[in-house]
């Protein structure tokens, strides 16, 4: 029986490994904050034409920033509430 109980285990913490690791809060928080570095970077010093066709308002800077912080609160709250694994109910044995 103790064998079982160890690969059990073992198994059990490979699909909490594999749940963290999948968590799609990860894939979108990383891909905001990628995105939003560049497009806050395009934003940064905007030519004259980028100006006048968003009438004098610095678009691309607002829109990274804004890109930046929703991706830094996906990742936070990853970190704050971690993916766990699903419970496994126990299994009713026949003829009990």
């Amino acid at each position: 029986m103790s064998d079982l109980h160890k690969e059990v285990s073992d198994l059990e913490q490979k699909s909490a490994t594999a749940a963290r690791l999948f968590d799609i809060r990860r894939i979108i928080g990383g891909l905001f904050v990628v995105y939003g570095i560049i497009v806050t970077i395009a934003g940064i010093s905007p030519s004259d034409e980028d100006l006048k066709k968003a009438q004098g308002v610095h678009i691309n800077l607002w829109t990274g920033i804004a890109m930046l912080v929703l991706g830094l609160f996906f990742l936070v709250w990853m970190k704050l509430r971690p993916a766990q694994a699903p419970e496994h109910a126990p299994e009713d044995t026949p003829g009990s």
